[in-house]
């Protein structure tokens, strides 16, 4: 009787219809999205009792809209194309980055040993689909059932109302939002709140894939499955609904005056520091590879099985931050998102410059230019802008890219000399990264982004601490200490109790073995032998 209510609870609320915004789209997008590059609308707001200058502006508006009814029909028409215009290129690079998928799991196959490659690219593969069934039943609408959208149309069933809060020193403090479950509730069958579920959820799967680089090779995949819907369904939602979702994190600078509060452009810390810490908490938690250090705390390399793999999959992931960052605009049209191009430029040459120097920094260490450290330098310098790319100019982004691509070198050194065994170096490339990403944010804005005249509901432009704001680099470490208490320190939990229940890691016999045959049952080079 028991799973039978439980079914019926589950198609109950899979097949509760609710209100619907505008499922057709005919109606997103009229008169009153019409606006300038700068976010001025068309249509003068309502103005506020007692405004006698704004009331006979919008009451001269309304007599003149009366008197040109075709006037008005073509300003639904301009609306509508501003946000037809939006939800095409949030899709497009929402569809790019869902190709970054086919990266992560070139990167990590590659850079693991031949007998493991059938599982590392399993738990790729699988997470996709783990990730996007977790974030639909309940980590969209904890993460931004309460976050209305104006570029894309305003989104109305995600609503303010729906944002849990508490009052903490007299201040709101948003937790989580309680909406948008299964894609159901009031409103919420819409054009523009379906848009983006299907962008945020791609990035939520990109948190949720590098944890499967840092665990790689002696991951057991039943606790790997459970893994994914924790991600998915609770560790990521909160914290993305913290930052982007209206939280607390973005309310610092409002409740505290701190800058814009937390700003995060597209995701070193929601994204990627949040991948990254939580798979240094699965690594310290798993243990190292059986024979990567000895004894005397020395360290034996354990090569990547191919090379190349790794290297093609790095420029896919390159390719796809094209949607990344400039995608996280939300749109090209109105209020200052035509700045993606600039954004565009900024991770191109973040990017170049992670890798230009990744590779100074090993042939004057090494004399030789590991390509595996070299990709990862790259991907260093893309995590590494990713927060402040919507903020920074051409050189800045070169100059953070090449920052990360050393950090990460030493990054890699230092866990190996701690024995935290990453086998990709998804946790020097994602959580030390990200971090540092997210600390550029309140040091290089330079101030000239618009976006609308304001950020987090603060008016003006953000600026880092060069450029006359020391609230705002508050912020970001306040969000740093966030990032690390909340997804190292659940995560570290969450894996502690799990592999109390469900063991996390292979047995001896398997891990020397290869995991392919006894995880998958399926070798991933079945044409010659794989083990060591």
């Amino acid at each position: 009787m028991r799973p039978a209510i439980l079914l019926s609870i589950f198609f109950a609320l899979m097949l509760a219809t609710s209100l619907s915004a505008d499922p057709s789209g005919n109606s997103t997008g009229t008169a009153a999205d019409a606006m300038d590059g700068a976010g001025n609308t068309f249509i003068p707001p309502k103005p506020a009792a007692g405004d006698v200058a704004a009331q006979e502006a919008y009451d001269a508006f309304q007599k003149q809209a009366a008197a040109e009814p075709l006037a008005m029909k073509l300003a639904d028409s301009v609306g509508q194309n501003r946000i037809s215009l939006n939800l095409t290129w949030l899709l497009i690079t929402g569809f790019l980055v869902m190709f970054m998928q086919a990266g992560f799991a070139l990167v990590e196959t590659g850079l693991c040993r031949a007998k493991n490659a059938s599982h590392t690219i399993f738990m790729n593969f699988m997470i996709y689909v783990i990730g996007l069934a977790g974030f639909w039943i309940c980590g969209f609408g904890i993460m931004f059932g309460a976050m209305p959208v104006a570029s894309l149309g305003g989104t109305p069933g995600l609503s303010p109302e729906f944002e849990y809060t508490v009052q903490i020193m007299g201040k709101p403090f948003g937790l989580f939002a309680h909406n948008a479950f299964f894609l159901s509730g009031p409103n919420v069958y819409d054009v523009g709140v379906y848009s983006l579920f299907l962008f945020q959820m791609v990035f939520m799967d990109t948190a949720a894939t590098i944890p499967t680089g840092a665990m790689a090779e002696r991951w057991t995949l039943s606790s790997f499955y459970i893994f994914g819907f924790f991600m998915a369904m609770f560790l990521y939602p909160v914290f993305g609904n913290w930052a982007w979702g209206g939280g607390w994190l973005s309310q610092l600078g409002i409740n505290f005056g701190l800058g814009h509060g937390y700003v995060d452009f597209a995701g070193s810390g929601v994204v990627h520091a949040v991948g990254g810490l939580c798979g240094l908490a699965g690594a310290i938690v798993i243990g190292p590879r059986r024979g990567k250090y000895n004894a005397d705390g020395s360290v034996n390399p354990i090569p990547a099985h191919h090379v190349p793999m790794a290297l093609l999959g790095a420029l896919i992931l390159a390719f796809g931050w094209f949607g990344f960052n400039p995608g996280s605009t939300l749109g090209v049209s109105g209020g200052g998102l035509n700045r993606v191009g600039i954004i565009a430029v900024t991770t191109m040459l973040a990017g170049a410059g992670g890798t230009l120097s990744a590779t100074l920094f090993l042939l004057l260490k090494t004399h030789r230019p590991d390509p595996t450290m070299v990709a990862n330098g790259m991907l260093a310098g893309l995590v590494a802008i990713t927060a402040a790319s919507g903020f920074v100019d051409a050189k800045t982004g070169f100059l953070i890219g090449a920052i990360a691509g050393i950090l990460v070198c030493f990054s890699v050194d230092i866990l190996d000399r701690i024995h935290i065994d990453d086998p990709v170096g998804a946790i020097s490339v994602h959580g030390v990264g990200g971090l540092f990403g997210v600390l550029c944010v309140g040091i290089f804005s330079d101030g000239t982004a618009n976006y609308g005249g304001s950020w987090n509901g603060v008016p003006g432009t953000v600026k880092g601490i060069l450029y006359g704001d020391a609230g705002q680099l508050w912020a970001q470490l306040i969000g740093m200490g966030t990032l690390v208490v909340w997804a190292f320190g659940i995560s570290l939990i969450f894996f502690l109790v799990l592999n109390k229940i469900v063991k996390i890691r292979v047995d001896e016999q398997a891990e020397l073995d290869g995991l392919d045959i006894p995880e998958t049952g399926v070798m991933g080079y079945p044409s010659f032998p794989s083990t060591d």
